[in-house]
């Protein structure tokens, strides 16, 4: 009796756990302060590492470790080069250069550090954040803008990756 409760349990548990599967949600989140007396816009972009190593694999062909002990130079040269390429930014109308100051791990997260530099006035931001479009067709990537005066924030996703604020002050 005792063995036929097993083998009732072991045939109803993939249908148990077909029927109760999660749907993934792909998420990052960036966060946008422009600070005035430094005349620079601060970024910071929040990424699940998981996630990020799929599309860095995926786009690059090679075998990503972030946040570990095997993470090398090559790793986190190839995350730079995909988070500048995928991350756009026009300040008044004229795009801007981006400077990636490097990134660190929070749990299951990456945090990428980015500035733009001699910003006296800010008059308008286009963002373009396509990080994660290219491999999840439900990406969703959220911005938060922060200046001294204004909060405000945008979701992006993939068949609408842009965002234009225009601040008047």
């Amino acid at each position: 009796m005792k063995n036929f409760k097993y083998l009732v349990l072991l045939a109803i548990f993939p249908v148990l756990m077909a029927s109760t599967s999660a749907h993934k949600f792909y998420v990052s989140t960036t966060n946008v302060e422009y600070v005035p007396e430094k005349a620079s816009i601060q970024i910071i972009s929040k990424i699940f590492i998981d996630d990020i190593e799929d599309v860095l694999e995926e786009r690059y062909g090679i075998d990503i470790h972030l946040a570990e002990k095997k993470e090398a130079e090559i790793d986190r040269s190839y995350l730079r080069k995909y988070i500048l390429q995928k991350l756009t930014v026009f300040v008044n109308g004229k795009p801007a250069k981006l400077t990636y100051l490097g990134q660190e791990y929070e749990t299951d997260v990456v945090k990428a550090y980015i500035e733009i530099t001699g910003v006296k006035d800010l008059k308008s931001l286009e963002i373009e954040n396509t990080i994660l479009m290219d491999l999840f067709d439900d990406q969703q990537n959220i911005l938060h803008i922060k200046t001294p005066s204004e909060r405000r924030s945008i979701i992006l996703k993939r068949d609408n990756p842009k965002g234009l604020l225009n601040f008047n002050r």
